[in-house]
């Protein structure tokens, strides 16, 4: 599994304690000011603790009233090169506690969440099992997922299921993934195999595409090369070429950036991380276990599992 270089808390869902414990107290006073030495110690406990890397900045505002009787309302930023996250914290009111209260939206299911527009779709498209994985052409962990559902687990359960893959580029570290989900991407605009073929060879071939040597590397070649590819499918597929190539050329990163986004919301923070029909998975995965989620997810949905699969 590969995690991203931008910040994630990983926290339970429950209030986290990271200090002495809390004294409940109830005011409608104006939060008192944080001091300097507290700012401090915040930044240092959420440095350590989630092993943010020096140098990715951590700032904290004033404090506002919180619903928490005790406590008051802090939020923190992070901000990389690149991307910026805000956390909502809670301080107690003697200032010896620092906490966070995660809440979760259960108002809907998990899956209506993710925006499935226009995304290339493997297997059945009217499955009652869903696969979405948010995935990273760069990430190694990622190739070897995409092994374990190509051909074996699509193979295993035919029109069972159904998988659709989302951008998620590790983009501090992973150099050219996100141009690698653009072109696939302007491949997906016109043709579904494309893209699958595309995401196969890309996934199989990424040592390839990773220009050798030591020291300073010259992304650019990744770039022509994953260009190469894209044209390659559009040919094969009869494509239209000046469109694949003014799309490839404009490396619009708006779609991905949304997909991204909307992973951060559902607390993806490594890929490949997937969900089937809600049921979360980080990491490369056996594939035993994910034919036991699978064969959970039919049974749930009224369907039957492979009988090569129900035996084991």
């Amino acid at each position: 599994m590969v995690t991203k270089g931008r910040i994630s808390l990983l926290v339970p869902v429950f209030l986290v304690l990271l200090g002495a414990g809390c004294r409940a107290q109830t005011s409608n006073a104006t939060p008192a000011a944080l001091s300097p030495d507290t700012v401090r110690r915040i930044q240092t406990e959420i440095r350590s603790r989630y092993q943010v890397p020096p140098q990715i900045d951590i700032s904290v505002s004033a404090p506002k009233a919180a619903d928490i009787p005790g406590y008051d309302a802090v939020a923190v930023t992070i901000s990389g090169a690149s991307h910026t996250s805000t956390f909502d914290f809670l301080v107690s009111k003697d200032r010896k506690t620092l906490g966070r209260l995660e809440t979760m939206d259960i108002s809907q299911d998990l899956m209506s969440k993710i925006d499935l527009k226009g995304r290339p779709v493997r297997g059945n498209a009217n499955a009652k099992v869903t696969i979405i994985n948010y995935d990273d052409f760069e990430c190694p962990y990622c190739s070897r997922m995409h092994a374990t559902f190509f051909p074996g687990l699509l193979k295993t359960y035919g029109d069972r299921i159904k998988i659709i893959y989302k951008d998620y580029p590790l983009v501090e570290i992973h150099p050219w993934a996100m141009h690698a989900a653009i072109d696939g991407n302007c491949l997906a605009d016109q043709n579904n195999e494309a893209y699958w073929e595309y995401a196969d060879y890309v996934h199989a071939n990424q040592g390839e595409i990773t220009p050798s040597g030591q020291g300073q590397r010259n992304w650019s070649e990744s770039f022509t090369k994953l260009d190469t590819i894209a044209k390659e499918q559009a040919t094969k597929h009869n494509l239209d070429q000046k469109k694949l190539d003014a799309c490839v050329k404009k490396q619009d990163e708006t779609a991905v950036r949304a997909s991204m986004a909307e992973g951060d919301k559902l607390g993806v923070d490594s890929t490949p991380t997937f969900f089937i029909n809600g049921d979360r998975l980080a990491g490369w995965v056996p594939e035993d276990q994910v034919r036991k989620i699978l064969d959970r997810a039919l049974v749930a949905a009224g369907e039957q599992a492979p009988t090569s699969t129900a035996k084991k």
